[in-house]
């Protein structure tokens, strides 16, 4: 009885030692002396992406792999007794997840040895992805390669633009919000011979007249009361480009004295009395029409005939919409990368959504209602119409009409029809794929070149049909 007794309050502990692994917030992880894992909480479940089955009672090396066996932790301290205290540490997966986390390892020692080895684990894996994010924002160079789109409306501005990387003439670039303008500029300024000079950005809406004054044209000591002799933008890009954005911002007065800067290619601080040369391109961008804004006194008409050597007009998302596809796909990428996640798609209906809505916040608010859909996955590996954002959805019903007598959020028989249309091109597009792709030995970049689209183009359509991975 007082056996029976024992036995009872030894389960007891154990569940209560089981529930207490399993609620905190750090994951724990121990292997045997034969390197096989005998406890595995919640925490490291979560973190690894794993299940219980998958890891107990398995070798360490039969589902993680390290750089070299002296990456593992858990094993130094079972092998030679090694205890490591804040140790950063990244290792996949047998499931290809990339995981880096700190951790405290340390080996149970009875009666003078190695009983077990035990590692305690904090994720940071989405820190170190936020960082890595952060130091590539602060240094981001685009190019032409960086531009997603396929329609015939987008390759002819690239090839306008890679035309303007010849000279030095100014270029002005016009189009709506969130339709890639700097992304043009620097592709222009990094295609150039000015590469390696500086290239320097800034929006003319974003601070007041004299401030902006100072912070292009530069300050001369005494000039007003704490002024010194700073150097303003444009002597700060010398040799390389100027990004003037929303320039039909500025007021009229400080266009005449760009206009003057631009044409005898000098310079004059605030306050100085003395002309600087400068050698410096101006690529300027506008978010109206510029007939209009002169028409309306937002720009001087001889400043945008100097800006307008080579003038660029950005396609809007609604007149390019064959790029919907790629532009998701690259940035259903992009986040599961920052997030990660495994999204693989959006539904057939997200995609429907996507094609009638006009964009007015163009490519910008594309990337944002992927961005938020994406925010609100756990494991689904495909976007529906339930994830997408509440403002878009808002948005995209005040746009787009659907007829009263289905459901909201449900498909009306036309909507089927399209469907079912758009099934059987999607499979006619996906048997032709397969059948250049043999034709050419499974050569990537050789069916890309017969078909006349980019590589990237074409291993979205492989991976989408599932012809084949990469």
């Amino acid at each position: 009885m007082k056996l029976k007794e024992e036995l009872k309050q030894l389960k007891n502990m154990i569940y209560i030692y089981e529930s207490i692994l399993n609620e905190i917030n750090v994951g724990v992880q121990v292997v045997n002396t034969e390197g096989n894992t005998i406890i595995y909480n919640q925490k490291k479940m979560q973190l690894e992406s794993m299940q219980l089955n998958d890891v107990l009672n398995k070798n360490l090396l039969e589902i993680f792999s390290f750089k070299s066996r002296k990456e593992s932790r858990l094993l130094l301290a079972l092998e030679n007794g090694t205890a490591t205290k804040n140790a950063k540490q990244t290792y996949f997966t047998n499931k290809g997840k990339e995981i880096t986390t700190i951790n405290n390892t340390f080996p149970i020692i009875k009666d003078g040895n190695i009983i077990a080895a035990v590692e305690l684990a904090s994720d940071i894996t989405k820190l170190e992805r936020l960082k890595e994010n952060v130091l590539k924002s602060g240094n981001i160079r685009y190019k032409f390669e960086s531009i997603i789109g396929e329609s015939r409306a987008i390759k002819e501005v690239i090839q306008n633009s890679k035309r303007a990387t010849r000279t030095s003439s100014s270029v002005l670039i016009i189009g709506e919000t969130g339709t890639g303008k700097e992304l043009f500029s620097q592709s222009i300024h990094h295609g150039s011979d000015r590469s390696n000079k500086p290239f320097i950005s800034q929006n003319c809406a974003a601070l007041p007249d004299n401030l902006i004054e100072s912070l292009l044209f530069g300050t001369k000591k005494g000039a007003f009361t704490g002024a010194i002799d700073h150097p303003g933008l444009l002597e700060q890009a010398e040799g390389g480009t100027i990004l003037l954005d929303e320039v039909n911002s500025l007021n009229i007065a400080l266009q005449a004295k760009l206009l003057r800067a631009i044409q005898e290619k000098s310079i004059r601080r605030v306050g100085d009395t003395k002309d600087k040369e400068i050698d410096v391109r101006i690529i300027a961008t506008i978010n109206e029409d510029p007939i209009e804004a002169i028409a309306n006194n937002r720009l001087r008409k001889d400043l945008y005939y100097r800006l307008s050597v080579v003038s660029l007009v950005i396609p809007p998302l609604r007149e390019r919409k064959e790029d919907i596809p790629l532009l998701v796909q690259t940035f259903i990428e992009k986040y599961n990368h920052l997030f990660q996640l495994d999204v693989r798609k959006i539904s057939n209906k997200v995609y429907q959504l996507f094609l009638d809505y006009d964009w007015p916040g163009n490519i910008r608010e594309l990337e944002h209602a992927i961005e938020g859909a994406m925010n609100l996955i756990s494991n689904e590996t495909e976007i529906s119409y339930n994830h997408l954002p509440y403002h878009f959805l808002n948005k995209s019903k005040q746009v787009t009409s659907y007829p009263s007598q289905h459901h909201q959020g449900e498909p009306s028989d036309l909507d089927n029809l399209t469907l079912k249309l758009k099934d059987q091109m999607e499979e006619a597009e996906a048997n032709y794929l397969k059948k250049v792709l043999m034709n050419n030995k499974n050569n990537i970049t050789y069916t890309a070149k017969v078909l006349g689209i980019s590589r990237q183009s074409l291993q979205y359509r492989l991976r989408k049909y599932k012809i084949k991975d990469f």
